[in-house]
């Protein structure tokens, strides 16, 4: 008797960001990986950077809260902070953004599983110093798109969901 094939697992990787969070779903299990949607979700609706803080991080929430009620994914995989010692107030306002992110996350009971963007941009390229450039060449490459995804913080929020598919080792 032949086994059955492996389900498939739905995951949605997300870049965050203030003004502009990356975010993608993405099948796997049966085949190669699919991409199911991909998108950024914008921390302001007028394009400003002088929305209330509050206010971006409701909007924020809002998007990713409509991608997990639309795409249902089983397991979420998130960028890591970077914090560079000369801009310590940058991370803080980062940790604003993915906070709401994991806190839908959380909500939703979904596990998340946090990757650093070396390990990430490792496991999909090689290299773990490689470009914006290549991490979107890669995604297109890895994932059979007709051309690079963009802008890059889609093509990150798919290198992270790709990462974790990579790191389960799940059948290809």
């Amino acid at each position: 008797m032949d086994p059955s094939p492996a389900p498939e697992l739905r995951v949605l990787g997300i870049d965050p960001g203030l003004q502009v969070t990356g975010y993608a779903v993405l099948e796997h299990g049966r085949g190669a990986p699919r991409v199911c949607e991909a998108g950024v979700i914008r921390g302001n609706t007028d394009g400003s950077r002088g929305t209330d803080m509050a206010q971006r991080l409701a909007h924020l929430y809002d998007g990713i809260v409509e991608v997990l009620k639309e795409y249902k994914p089983a397991v979420v995989a998130v960028e890591q902070l970077f914090a560079h010692y000369d801009h310590p107030r940058t991370a803080i306002l980062m940790g604003h953004a993915r906070g709401v992110l994991l806190l839908a996350a959380g909500q939703c009971g979904l596990t998340v599983h946090s990757y650093t963007a070396t390990r990430i941009k490792k496991t999909i390229t090689g290299h773990g110093r490689a470009s914006k450039e290549q991490i979107q060449r890669a995604m297109q490459r890895e994932l059979g798109l007709d051309r690079p995804p963009e802008p890059p913080d889609v093509a990150d929020a798919l290198a992270a969901a790709l990462c974790h598919c990579y790191t389960l080792k799940l059948p290809a």
